[in-house]
Order: structure tokens, then sequence, then C-alpha cells
């Protein structure tokens, strides 16, 4: 069911087309919440200006030419030339009765494409640090919402599993033994293992020299060396599943697509640039030399294709990665969720790709770029040592400042309760908090806040699915019925309500998930106000049935929301 605004908005551009002739079709209705209807059109002002006519006159035309037969009850003009447009009772009664039965509350099925989002990308035998947080749940919501919107999503996950370091660590695993202990550690405390490593490569020079022909054991195709590899990437995927299963995360193995997926085509990459005449030697390194792109005093700046000692570098290995995810996977759109200041050399790199033939103008590659993570210093987060804050860590912070809220706060609860509440809590308040604000830019890391059960938080949406599911379980045989809509509040929620559906298609196109979690917190708001100027239980039928009816749409709204979210919403708060 379409939205006020989904269903007035052509009416109106229509109206300006035959008011003022063709050549205003599909003209802006330029509609705006108001104070003093439901929706106010600004289209008069701006067309004013074009027209040489005082707006008041523009909006008497528009007015003139509007058909809102059945949609509207009231039109009136404004100040300068507002027009306020006020929705019909029986219009939106219906309009919400035809939103409770549609399964997918409003949201569209829009056209499909094959969408391949590139996300999380963690690095095998280290440890996931809150740098990885926010492109893990914001790819992660991203590709839930679009998956809901009716794209094909291709999830890719470009972990860290090739490089120099994997002679050490191959080395390291020999010597504590397969199976040990301490090889178990990759999937524990992976950032142990990897020290231990590293020291052994810093400090005894037989074992750097064994890490270093195994690199090249590695690089050769050695069995027994990528038997090991194979055995070092298997320990880290359980590592990362445990992160993925707390986060709720729907990445599995089968979406991983690590730098070790390209090696066959690194210098199949680098002939046909040199063939094409795209990349050339410089200083003994394959560079390709953009129009447009400069650096210090400037100069040109390379994407370096090829190192000058014959090694590969991340401009190789992203090349072959457009160049597979449009051929093999048939992508329509790429999304990389990756750190902001990757912009300059992900531009690059699609420029490049388009100047070889790879990137089709048809195939949008886009940037989904991730802010930082802050302290309450308004330094990136980190432990009080300087180092990067383990992932695992911040989330056991989580969940143990979640319990502290809810034996503060929810003191009857049982300890069975408490214990299922807190990481139900705990995780969503860290997902939400990441995706509540635009995820280009820089959030404070504040557990306290984010736990908190006013503001917007991932808990106060918790607690209003679990007041609505209250309500239902204290109205005995009482049962939802037709909407009849009188009082503001109720028509407050109800325009709330048919909102839904436009959000999450904006949320598609606009790639904002912080956008979907402002209208639930609004939405949530609304219902509170709704929740206390307007009796349910205790109405009479007809009017607790319509009431009734509002809070099930609400409930719905808010789980489907929180699911696209990958939030839990508890039965009890």
């Amino acid at each position: 069911m379409p939205s006020a605004h989904a269903t007035l908005a052509p009416l109106v551009s229509a109206a300006i087309e035959r008011a003022f002739g063709e050549e205003r079709r599909g003209a802006d209705p330029v509609l705006r919440p108001s104070q003093f209807a439901d929706l106010q059109s600004n289209a008069a002002l701006p067309l004013a200006k074009v027209l040489g006519l005082p707006p008041r006159e523009v909006a008497q035309r528009i007015v003139a030419a509007l058909d809102v037969e059945g949609v509207c009850d009231r039109v009136e003009i404004s100040g300068p030339g507002f027009i306020n447009l006020t929705l019909a009772g029986s219009w939106l009664d219906s309009s919400l009765d035809a939103l409770a039965d549609d399964p997918r509350a409003g949201v569209p099925q829009q056209a499909p494409e094959r969408v391949v989002i590139d996300y999380s990308a963690p690095n095998v035998a280290k440890e996931m640090h809150v740098g990885h947080l926010r492109t893990t749940v914001v790819g992660d919501a991203l590709a839930r919402l679009l998956e809901h919107l009716g794209h094909t999503v291709v999830r890719q996950n470009h972990i860290g599993d090739w490089g120099t370091p994997f002679g050490m660590l191959i080395e390291h695993l020999l010597d504590v033994g397969e199976g040990s202990e301490e090889a178990l550690l990759v999937e524990t405390d992976p950032n142990s293992f990897y020290q231990a490593a590293r020291r052994k490569f810093d400090d005894d020079a037989d074992f750097a020299t064994r890490a270093r022909a195994r690199v090249v054991a590695l690089q050769g195709g050695d069995p027994e060396t990528l038997r090991l590899w194979h055995e070092l990437v298997e320990l880290s995927t359980h590592y990362f599943n445990a992160i993925y299963s707390r986060l709720r995360i729907t990445l599995t193995d089968a979406d991983l697509a690590g730098e070790s997926t390209y090696n066959d085509d690194l210098a199949r990459v680098c002939d046909e640039l040199t063939e094409a005449g795209i990349a050339t030697v410089s200083d003994g390194a394959l560079c390709v030399f953009l129009d447009d792109y400069t650096g210090r005093e400037g100069k040109p700046l390379p994407l370096i294709i090829r190192k000058s000692d014959g090694g590969y570098g991340y401009g190789t290995s992203d090349l072959a990665t457009v160049r597979r995810r449009v051929r093999d996977l048939a992508a329509d759109r790429m999304l990389y969720v990756i750190g902001a200041p990757q912009s300059l050399h992900l531009q690059m790199v699609w420029d490049t790709a388009r100047l070889a033939g790879w990137l089709p103008e048809g195939v949008e590659p886009v940037h989904v770029k991730i802010g930082n993570v802050l302290g309450a210093d308004r330094k990136i987060l980190k432990t009080r040592s300087g180092a990067p804050l383990r992932l695992m860590a911040l989330l056991d912070e989580a969940v143990a400042t979640a319990r502290a809220a809810i034996d503060e706060d929810r003191p009857g609860l049982s300890e069975e309760e408490r214990v299922a509440l807190a990481p139900q809590i705990g995780i969503g308040a860290v997902k939400y908090a990441d995706l509540s604000v635009a995820h280009d830019s820089e959030y404070v890391f504040d557990l306290d806040r984010m736990v908190a059960l006013n503001g917007n938080t991932s808990r106060y949406l918790q607690y209003a699915v679990a007041r609505t599911r209250s309500i239902f379980r204290n109205a005995g045989a009482a049962t939802s019925g037709a909407v009849a809509v009188t009082e503001p509040e109720e028509r407050a929620l109800g325009l709330a309500l048919l909102a839904f559906g436009d959000v999450v298609a904006e949320v598609g196109e606009t790639l904002e998930p912080h956008r979907l979690c402002t209208y639930l917190f609004d939405l949530a708001q609304t219902y509170s106000v709704f929740y206390e100027r307007c009796p349910i239980l205790k109405a009479e039928p007809p009017v607790m049935a319509s009431r009734l009816a509002l809070t099930a749409l609400t409930r719905d709204v808010l789980l489907r929301g929180l699911e696209l979210l990958g939030i839990e919403a508890p039965e009890v708060m």
C-alpha cells in the first residue's frame, strides 16, 4: 500500500502539468510535512520564479487543476503559496487496513539487480578489531535490506589470506605442532599466535630463513605448504564465524573470496593492461597514470600494478576483483563497504578498469564509505596501551554493560531472563550505534549511552516491541479489527506506519541505513504518544479493535525494521 507521500506526489505533479502545460511534466511536487495538515506542497514557490508569476497565483492554479477526490477531504492555500493537503479519513482507514493485509508491510518489490557487496574482510591469523565492526555491521544490513527489496545479493568477504607473513605463520604452526593448544589459539586468540610467530621471526635468524623459504614454497604451489596454509585459513574462519554468530552476521564460508582467490588472475591483469597501452613501466614498477590524478607538487599519481621487485599490490588484486565480479558474478552494482580513506584508491581502480573494458558503463561501482569509531577522547578507539581494541573483547564488554543495566532497571526479572536478555540488548546496542549514524561519519563509542532505555537506542526500540506484545498478552480474547482513525494521535501513527515501505526503498537507493534507524525511532516515539493518550484495552469494542490493529501494525513494522538491521527483539524486556 503506497504511503500518503507516494499517493499524493503523482497527483500534484499531474495538476502542475494540467495547469502549466506539458513542459512541466514530471515537476517535483515538493511535498513536506506540515503542522497545519498531513502534507504540504511547496511547488508553487520555485515554479513562480520560473513562470514569472506571484506564488499564490501559481498555487491557486495548481489547486484548481488538482484531482484528489477520495484521497483528500481538504485542500487549502496558506502563506505566500503553500498548499496544505489533509487526507480523507476513509482513505487513511482503508490504506491502513490494506497495510495490515500486506505480508511485506508496504515494502515494494523492486526490479531485481545482481548486487555484489564487499564487506568485513578480516585477516587470517589476526584478531578482528573495532576497525572491522562498522564494515561488517553496515555491509550486512545493506545485504539484508537489498535482498528484501527483491535484489540478488552476492556477498564477498575479501579476507586477507595471502602474502609474506604466511611463511612465518606456517613455520610457527609446524613448531608448535598441528592440533596443539598453541595452534588452536588461531580459533580463539589469533593475535597471540601471530605475535609469537613475529617474535621468532625477529629474534631467530634460522626461523626467519625457514619462513622466507616457506613463502617461496607457498607461492610456488608446494602441496604440503598449501595444506598447512589451508589449515590456518580454516582455523581462522572458525574464529571469524564465532564473531559473526554473536553479531548475527549473515556471512558464511561460501562467501569467502580472499586475496588468494585472484592469484591466477594477477599476471593476466598486468599483461592485458600492458598490451592495451594503459600500463607503463616507471622506475622499474608497472604503473597506470590516469588523467586528473596528481600527487604532491602536481606530479602524476600512479596506480602501481606490479612493484619493482615483481610483487603485486592492492591495486592489482582490486582490479582483479572488478574483472571477476563483472565477468563471473554478473554484477549490476558493486558495493565496497570499506574505510573512507580508500576513496581515491578505489576511484583510480575503477577508472583503470573502465579504460581496460572490464567495467562497462552499465555496471555501477559504489564506495560505501565507513568512518571511524572513536573513544571518549575523540581519537580512534584503542586499548589503554594504544593497541586496536579486540572486537571479541568489545562484544564481551557490551554484554556485561547490558547485564548491569538490566540488573539496575529490571530487578524483577529472573536470572534466566537476564542471562538471555544481556546479549540481545548488548549486541543490539553495538550494532544500532553503528547503524544509527551516517556510515561515513565518526561517532564516539559509549556503551552506557548505547544500552540506555531512553533515547535513540536499540533498547528503546526493543522495549517498544515488547510493549506491543504485552498488550496482546493482556488482551485475552479481544482481537484487532478494521481501522477507524478518529484521534490526532491515531492519525499520526497511521501516517507513520504507511511511510515504512518508502523508507526501506529509499535506503536501498541511498545505501544509508541510518535513515531506517531514524524512522524506527520516530515510529516508536509516535506509538508511545498514542499509547499514553489513546486507551486501548479499556476502550469500547470497535475502538479497541481499531487500536489493536494499529498496535499490531506497529509491532510488525518495528520487528521487520529491526530484522533488516540484524537486531533481535526479545519477547520480554
